[in-house]
């Protein structure tokens, strides 16, 4: 007889399995602590492993006066002081040792003859401190940590999406899931569980995410068990996304390629930057060039398809292959198309969620007892504009923190919590959506809410198209009562769309209020009807369902940070 339900305990859960996930978990099992990490795509093909550009520490070996301190300014400047800055210290006083772990897990860093570890620059940092390992970084770490889990023999389970957060007088004893494959259910008892599950920038149509991640999962599954989220407003869009064909537009085209020389031109072949930015021009910042090319589609300049030309075909072919091979390869896979010779139709595309989870600085833990979230499913670093490679540090430094966080919370727990009530809940839940049979399909309903997205909360926002949003989603909210959902031979996928949806629905919902509440432009967050940044919003947006969106104040910057804030040049560095 098949087994319909499986029965796990563990003393800590781990919800999600890229680089975030993988780092907790592998602090738990180094502290003798037993652990099991869960994620609904395969872990050698997480999130994480899309990261290309690098991963920031102040290590000062190309550039000795660097410092922590310095690191810190540069973040919380470049997050238009929206960033938590305990969260800013914790993180770039503890980037170093993040990459000594990855050292010590084996991965291998570019480096200097001499040895060194190579350090290069990105944008609006002082000086340079990115470590990376070819515009693979983001994979090398993925794999590191993967080799890392297999040694210290992590149970890792593929495939099983979770659907609730178990939960008993505000705190947590696990989660209820199922396998992707075969439908089979899961109920985990856990002491403490982590969320490492990511952002929800594929509710935009365009996306750098792929299809099924990143849908808002640990949005819903955080508020749901009583959490909170922080800035969901704040996403910021990567100026350079493909548009065809259409399964995978919002594929990112690296940065790199205008770093190497590649111009924009709009459809009449006018080099547009000249307009927003005539110093920098293609080296802009990544908001501004994602600002820029936003507007002139808007204003009806632009291609075909929608979206501007990015031409590196002036560049020799020697070149291209050297310096952008992933960019060529992708562009060759996906479209059949030559760089050498012909431009590149892009667009902005949603590529990283700044706010996330409600979590406290020192140990990512939320409103709910034991329960901590990490990674893109987290908030506090970024604020208003990420500093690229920053993302990939972050994953370490609290990665670490809050495996040891969770483990502290497991140990001192004065008994065991259950409720039959809140397991109940989750099955039903499952067999309602199973037994469900309405005209509504779930992944049209999905594209509904995309085309809400990209239509009333891109790039630009005003509130006029905020609340048209908000009605168009409570008109899909209601269809959503009439889905039909039909799992087949191939698997329970159909199903797994349903959860993805109701995600989907919940972080468009806490993305509009919240963006509409931000009267003012800061950083990603760009308001035509509210151009100028507003001091006295210089506060987090704190969103649940019960209480909307209230204001949170921001602590004072340490002098001793506050003195290294300054205008950073990014004349020749790139964001990636």
């Amino acid at each position: 007889m098949a087994i319909t339900e499986r029965l796990l305990s563990t003393t800590v859960l781990v919800i999600g399995t890229g680089g975030a996930g993988l780092r907790a978990a592998i602090e738990l099992a180094e502290s003798g602590v037993d652990v099991l990490a869960v994620g609904k795509r395969p872990k050698d093909d997480a999130h994480t492993a899309l990261a290309a550009g690098g991963i920031n520490a102040a290590l000062a070996t190309m550039d000795p006066e660097d410092s922590w301190q310095q690191h810190a300014a540069d973040t919380l400047k470049e997050s238009y002081l929206l960033a938590d800055p305990r969260t800013v210290e914790i993180v770039t006083q503890g980037a170093a040792r993040g990459i000594d772990d990855l050292e010590r897990f084996g991965m291998a860093f570019a480096r200097e003859q001499d040895g060194r570890i190579s350090q290069r620059f990105f944008g609006a940092h002082k000086f340079r401190r990115t470590a990376f390992a070819g515009d693979y970084t983001g994979l090398e770490i993925q794999r590191t940590l993967i080799r890392r889990a297999e040694q210290l023999r992590i149970p890792v389970l593929d495939g099983v999406y979770i659907t609730q957060l178990l939960t008993d007088d505000n705190a947590v004893f696990g989660a209820y899931g199922f396998d992707l494959t075969h439908g089979t259910r899961y109920l985990i008892h856990a002491d403490a569980v982590i969320l490492a599950a990511g952002g929800h920038t594929r509710i935009w149509r365009r996306t750098s995410s792929r299809r099924d991640e990143n849908t808002g999962d640990s949005f819903r599954l955080a508020v749901e068990a009583g959490a909170r989220l922080r800035d969901p407003e704040l996403v910021q869009f990567h100026p350079s996304g493909i548009l065809e064909p259409e399964n995978a537009a919002g594929t990112l085209v690296s940065e790199a390629a205008r770093g190497e020389g590649g111009v924009l031109r709009n459809a009449l072949g006018e080099r547009f930057m000249t307009r927003y930015d005539p110093e920098r021009m293609e080296l802009s910042t990544r908001d501004r060039v994602a600002l820029a090319a936003y507007t002139e589609i808007k204003e009806g300049r632009g291609t075909p398809h929608g979206g501007v030309w990015l031409d590196v075909s002036h560049l020799s072919r020697q070149t291209i292959m050297e310096r952008l091979p992933r960019v060529y390869q992708t562009l060759m896979d996906l479209q059949m198309l030559d760089i050498t010779r012909d431009p590149i139709e892009i667009a902005p595309t949603a590529h990283y969620s700044m706010g996330g989870v409600w979590v406290r600085p020192e140990d990512h833990s939320t409103d709910v007892r034991g329960l901590y979230a990490i990674g893109e499913a987290s908030s506090g670093l970024h604020g208003a504009n990420r500093l690229g490679g920053n993302s990939l540090i972050e994953l370490l430094v609290f990665g670490r923190i809050t495996g040891q966080a969770a483990a502290a919370h497991a140990r001192e727990l004065p008994k065991q919590q259950r409720s039959a009530a809140a397991v109940a809940d989750a099955r039903a839940e499952i067999d309602d959506l199973l037994a469900s049979d309405g005209p509504e399909n779930v992944r049209a309903l999905q594209r509904a809410v995309r085309n809400t997205m990209t239509e009333h909360a891109g790039v630009v926002r005003d509130e006029q198209g905020l609340r048209a949003g908000l009605v168009e989603l409570i008109a899909i909210e209601e269809r959503m009562q009439d889905v039909g959902v039909h799992p087949d031979i191939a698997g329970f996928q159909d199903l797994a769309h349903a959860f993805d949806l109701k995600s989907a629905a919940l972080a468009a919902r806490a993305t509009l209020e919240a963006a509409l509440e931000r009267r003012e432009t800061r950083g990603c967050h760009n308001r035509s009807d509210y151009p100028e940044l507003d001091p006295a919003l210089r506060v987090n947006l704190v969103w649940s369902p019960t209480e909307g969106v209230t204001r949170e104040s921001i602590p004072a910057v340490p002098d001793e940070i506050a003195a290294l804030m300054q205008e950073v040049s990014t004349v020749g560095k790139l964001a990636e």
